[in-house]
């Protein structure tokens, strides 16, 4: 699991799956989120505002398999 640190206390979850390079654009986000293939901290997530503080771990269903990573 990789460790993205964060320069705020918090960030939405959209912008975070392009930080940690879950995502190469919003768009792709934004079709993570509508898939269904987005959960944070084990709970299916499809909110792209959704905030992240430290500590909260994001996992990514990609057809390569799940990738996650942790707000730093």
């Amino acid at each position: 699991m990789t460790r993205v640190p964060i320069a705020d206390d918090s960030i939405r979850l959209g912008q975070f799956l392009k930080l940690a390079d879950l995502a190469e654009t919003g768009a792709q986000a934004r079709e993570l989120l509508d898939d269904g293939a987005v959960s944070v901290n084990g709970e299916p997530e499809a909110r792209r505002g959704r905030q992240l503080v430290r500590g909260d771990r994001v996992e990514v269903d990609l057809p390569t398999g799940v990738v996650s990573a942790t707000v730093g």
